[in-house]
């Protein structure tokens, strides 16, 4: 299966927000005292645990935008596992070397937890012919970076925002008469079946969901039995994807239940960084 390529303008809007973040008004004042403006230097990057490699395009848009004179060379492709090792090396000026570290190992570690969680869920569920789904608990302002870390693993991305389906909670039946009118009013709008889901609870909300043209069903914390209940019952009649809860170790008995997906939050919302560090020396 193919992945979707990095979008490359998000992430250079995101680089230049976190450069924006980290210089503030008056730059590096560490570097700028320190280090004189025609030295060079060469960076190597170093990831210091197994990963999936994600992320150092990003890097090397970090450095592209403080001075393009810098040449960023990634030793690795992305989705690559590793157990460790130099995945890039950086030669330029060293001012923006130093200036660039933190931002683009934060993009780079990020990314690569994100990935590296992934594929370990991926892993869990092979050969159950159920597939792992992201959601929108992506960190602010860096959700196409993380979507696209989460495809680099070998997971599917959902919907990228509220735009592109809809999915009817439970709390926006506070605001409508019932599930089924929510799920028939999105079809008045002209949304297809299968840009509709619908979070359901129980089994008569699924056969609600069903009868009234959802192409999707969101299982909110289920319990295996319950799961398995929901399976018998719309199975071929509309995708069943399981959320709520779901962590690590879990993941495998919930596929087997024969639901088509996982949907997890944890891949983004609360990734651990993967473990990578930028070592420096002079050239001149």
């Amino acid at each position: 299966m193919s992945r979707p390529p990095l979008d490359r303008e998000a992430a250079a809007r995101c680089v230049a927000t976190a450069l924006a973040e980290d210089l503030g008004p008056s730059g590096d004042v560490t570097t700028d005292a320190l280090v004189s403006r025609v030295r060079l230097a060469r960076a190597t990057f170093c990831a210091r645990e197994p990963m999936v490699v994600c992320g150092l395009a990003v890097a090397e848009e970090v450095f592209r935008q403080l001075d393009p004179a810098v040449r960023f060379t990634a030793l690795v492709s992305d989705g690559l596992c590793i157990q460790a090792g130099v995945v890039a090396t950086a030669e330029g000026p060293a001012r923006a070397l130093l200036q660039g570290e933190r931002t683009a190992l934060n993009f780079v570690q990020r990314m690569s937890g994100i990935a590296t969680a992934t594929k370990t869920a991926v892993d869990e569920v092979i050969g159950t012919g159920a597939v792992i789904l992201d959601t929108r608990k992506t960190a602010p302002g860096l959700r196409a970076l993380d979507k696209y870390a989460v495809a680099v693993g070998g997971g599917t991305n959902h919907r990228m925002g509220l735009y592109d389906a809809a999915m009817i909670k439970d709390t926006h039946l506070g605001a409508v008469d019932s599930l089924g009118a929510a799920i028939r009013a999105c079809r008045a709008a002209g949304l297809k079946p299968q840009t509709i889901t619908a979070e359901v609870r129980t089994l008569d909300e699924l056969n609600e969901a069903i009868a009234a043209g959802a192409g999707r069903a969101l299982l909110d914390n289920m319990t295996l039995p319950e799961l398995a209940a929901c399976v018998r019952q719309g199975k071929g009649k509309i995708v069943l994807e399981a959320s709520g809860g779901l962590r690590p170790g879990s993941l495998r008995a919930v596929a087997e239940t024969g639901v088509d997906a996982l949907s997890l939050g944890y891949l983004t919302h609360s990734v651990r960084a993967a473990d990578l560090a930028m070592d420096l020396a002079a050239l001149s």
